[in-house]
């Protein structure tokens, strides 16, 4: 991988998370990571940053609420099978690394990542916030949280972005 200015990226921020989704991943000696197709990149207080939204209950959340820092993977194509199971799999259950074969390794500051990811965002963590349903309107409420079950939403500043060689 090789350090990238993430400012210089030219990738469509709507296709990158919503179409060829994310690794949310974070941890220390043990690792867990979850897909995501929510998400945004941007500039908040002066910075690149990136937001992501996390469920109460995935355990994934655990991992990025422990840790300062926490990455975000993108991949080729050819992983979608592989984001598939990430997304629809709890790493209280299975071993994903393992089971899709990837292979960790770290950043400068000890965040995990996927050497076969095509693109990785290092995130410090800003700022957390839990979603308040009395904020949404009703059928936001309705359609995406039944189960009251609202997002934790992170903001993390870019601090180191990677690309395949």
């Amino acid at each position: 991988m090789v350090k990238t200015d993430p400012k210089t990226l030219k990738e469509n921020i709507f296709s990158l998370i919503g179409d060829e989704w994310m690794l949310i991943t974070a941890g220390g000696e043990v690792v867990n990571t979850m897909t995501a197709s929510w998400g945004g990149l941007g500039i908040m207080w002066g910075e690149p940053c990136a937001t992501v939204y996390i469920r109460p209950q995935r355990y994934t959340k655990e991992f990025v609420d422990r840790e300062e820092y926490f990455t975000l993977s993108f991949f080729a194509p050819e992983y979608k099978k592989q984001l598939s199971l990430c997304g629809s799999k709890s790493g209280r259950d299975v071993d994903k690394v393992s089971e899709c074969g990837f292979t960790v390794a770290r950043t400068s500051q000890g965040a995990p990542y996927f050497e076969q990811a095509r693109l990785v965002l290092v995130c410090r963590k800003l700022y957390v916030q839990e979603m308040d349903g009395a904020a949404m309107p009703a059928e936001v409420r309705e359609k995406w949280y039944p189960q009251q079950d609202y997002h934790t939403m992170y903001i993390g500043q870019i601090v180191e972005a990677y690309t395949q060689e």
